[in-house]
């Protein structure tokens, strides 16, 4: 059976429920002790999940997060990513001065640079599977970003995929920065970056850092958003994977972002809820 959206209803299984828990907690700022149910058995199990957590939050989806999955953590669905919302309410733009990121005590909270894709035409919503050349075929601005990736549930990334998927892919906003012009002129090893923590450089890096490099992370999204029923319109944005590594920070630390010739972006804990 299928809905009006073209996805397939399939019973519940607890899957309702799990949603229940992990919106409930983002809701009201508090942690996780352990994953709220039984962990789904795939990819698909665990994107549905996502689905009604989205129908929950009751935001507008203004774009996706890409997450890489180690080879020895994938499914029968072969994907080496996966797909996360980053909603309106979520979503800051860099001032020049320090933005405030909202990271769940006693949960997970990381800081990671990203390199962020913005569609300016709608997807073919037909087109299910597409090469890095298609991706960059289909015209889009690039611009430096932070993702702040945390969840109430502190031991997500170490659950898995299935488990991050869950719960909106580990992702609790997005601050955009400036755009870099003409990105499709430029190779992966044009765009580096660096992170430090208080000070302390924690990572180092770029564009080369994604497996596949930036173009096959914008292939990703599209085909596996057009799959999902989702497929992605002018406006979306991709926040295309780490750059530098993911940097835990804590509230009251603060994390500078730079992206050399791009510019910097400044981000301090505060307690989310």
């Amino acid at each position: 059976m299928s809905n009006d959206n073209g996805k397939q209803d399939l019973p519940d299984h607890g899957l309702g429920e799990i949603a229940r828990h992990f919106v409930g907690a983002r809701q009201e700022g508090r942690s996780l002790p352990d994953f709220p149910g039984t962990i789904p058995a795939d990819l698909v199990t665990a994107y549905q999940v996502q689905d009604q957590a989205i129908a929950l939050w009751g935001d507008q989806v203004v774009g996706w997060k890409v997450g890489y999955i180690a080879a020895e953590r994938r499914d029968a669905s072969g994907d080496d990513r996966l797909l996360g919302p980053i909603f309106s309410r979520n979503l800051q733009n860099a001032t020049g001065g320090t933005v405030d990121i909202p990271v769940f005590v006693g949960g997970f909270g990381a800081v990671e640079a990203e390199y962020v894709i913005q569609l300016q035409e709608d997807a073919p919503a037909d087109k299910l599977h597409w090469t890095p050349e298609e991706a960059e075929a289909l015209a889009a601005r690039l611009f430096i970003g932070v993702e702040v990736a945390s969840s109430p549930l502190a031991t997500i990334n170490k659950l898995g995929p299935r488990v991050v998927v869950s719960d909106f892919g580990n992702n609790n906003g997005l601050v955009l920065g400036t755009e870099i012009a003409d990105w499709t002129r430029l190779d992966d090893a044009d765009l580096r970056a660096e992170t430090r923590i208080d000070g302390e450089v924690v990572g180092t890096g770029g564009a080369t850092l994604l497996p596949g490099g930036l173009r096959t992370a914008y292939a990703f999204a599209l085909g596996r958003s057009a799959q999902r029923g989702r497929p992605l319109k002018a406006g979306d944005l991709i926040a295309s994977g780490n750059a530098t590594g993911i940097h835990d920070i804590a509230v009251g630390q603060q994390a500078l972002i730079r992206f050399a010739g791009y510019g910097d972006i400044t981000c301090r804990a505060i307690a989310a809820g």
